[in-house]
């Protein structure tokens, strides 16, 4: 329902985006992360035509988002919910988006209570909170019955009630073959809440899969109450092996097919008694994206 094929754009002399490509499938919820100043609010604003690319191509539901006929009759947007008029009340915001749209204006206070703010409908926006105008911004989004969102940090402003809630909306949204991209600095709800992940740093993509596989560890721990013969066995073995604090190792198991197997039969044959062997735990969204952007954030965007 959303692909990008090798998007790029430059401001001058300097390159924001790099040849991003990506697809998002119906049914899922992807996570698009990055560094401050990494290329991803360049990338959305790419893919919903406010900013034209300099090479690459981009659409939704088969077409480029300029070439929608309705766009919010098929995709919902929230890139800013600060950018909503303070002064217009929030029915009066989302009367006007249905009316741009050519939907009837019954649909308003559904949206409202489907996001928590019926009670708060007729107050303006300017003395809404910044949780609320993100409420109200998802609302504007569902308004038009999307197949697809487009969120730029949805949870910002949310305290937990509102990210869990917000968590439950999109996982239904997904459930009903819908399709979800969305942008986060909180990598804990995007751990919690995405199937799938893309990850920019210094403008191009160095992720792109199934978060499972992505988080998934290639890694084994070993520990022997005779660790120098473990060491020396490991390093006979040609393996790719580190000693932790606590006195085990990981060994990396994509080096020469060291899986827990591998591993116990090479011990058994050199004769050297383990106390433990087990796969390394999978590594968390934290580590994985300091591990993949700490040295790709040159560029600026």
């Amino acid at each position: 329902m959303i692909t990008a094929d090798s998007l790029t754009k430059s401001y001058g002399s300097v390159p924001v985006v790099r040849d991003v490509s990506f697809h998002c499938a119906p049914g899922t919820i992807t996570g698009f992360l990055g560094p401050n100043g990494a290329g991803k609010s360049t990338s959305l604003r790419m893919l919903t035509g406010l900013t034209p690319p300099d090479r690459g191509r981009s659409t939704v539901a088969g077409r480029p988002f300029v070439e929608l006929p309705n766009p919010l009759r098929t995709v919902g947007v929230l890139l800013d919910a600060t950018a909503m008029h303070p002064g217009r009340t929030g029915r009066r915001t989302l009367h006007i988006a249905a009316r741009v749209a050519g939907l009837p204006l019954d649909g308003v206070d559904a949206a409202l209570h489907r996001v928590g703010l019926a009670g708060a409908a007729d107050r303006r926006v300017g003395n809404y909170s910044l949780g609320m105008r993100q409420r109200l911004g998802i609302a504007q989004a569902l308004l038009g019955d999307p197949q697809v969102l487009i969120l730029d940090e949805p949870a910002n402003g949310l305290d937990p009630e509102g990210i869990a809630w917000m968590r439950g909306l999109l996982r239904e949204f997904a459930d009903r073959g819908g399709t979800v991209l969305l942008s986060s600095h909180l990598l804990s709800e995007v751990q919690a809440t995405v199937d799938h992940l893309i990850v920019i740093a210094g403008g191009a993509v160095v992720a792109n899969g199934p978060l499972q596989d992505l988080l998934a560890s290639d890694g084994a721990i070993v520990r022997s109450p005779e660790r120098e013969a473990l060491l020396a066995m490991l390093t006979a073995a040609g393996a790719s092996f580190s000693t932790n604090p606590d006195g085990s190792v990981t060994v990396d198991s994509s080096v020469g097919g060291l899986d827990l197997d591998r591993l116990g039969r090479l011990a058994l044959d050199a004769r050297v008694p383990l106390s433990e062997l087990r796969r390394a735990d999978s590594a968390g969204l934290e580590e994985l994206f300091f591990s993949l952007t700490t040295s790709n954030q040159e560029v600026a965007a």
